[in-house]
């Protein structure tokens, strides 16, 4: 048991060897990339979310809370 545990973690080791590692500026900029890109998304849903949201304590119900007074 003790000599697979040992082959499994050599043989991780040697593949980790082959990982082509990104540099310091490839990281840096798909970071920002993922930042701005969730800075993006987390805009479009909040936008969404005030138009056409329903929030019984806001003062702006959003097109279906309006759409929902006209029908109750």
């Amino acid at each position: 048991m003790a000599s697979k545990v040992v082959n499994y973690v050599k043989s991780c080791y040697d593949e980790m060897q082959k990982v082509s590692w990104p540099t310091m500026d490839e990281l840096l900029n798909s970071t920002i990339v993922v930042f701005v890109a969730s800075l993006i998304i987390a805009l479009i849903v909040f936008i969404m979310d005030i138009a056409f949201g329903v929030h019984p304590t806001m003062f702006w119900k959003g097109l279906l809370g309006y759409l929902y007074q006209l029908m109750s």
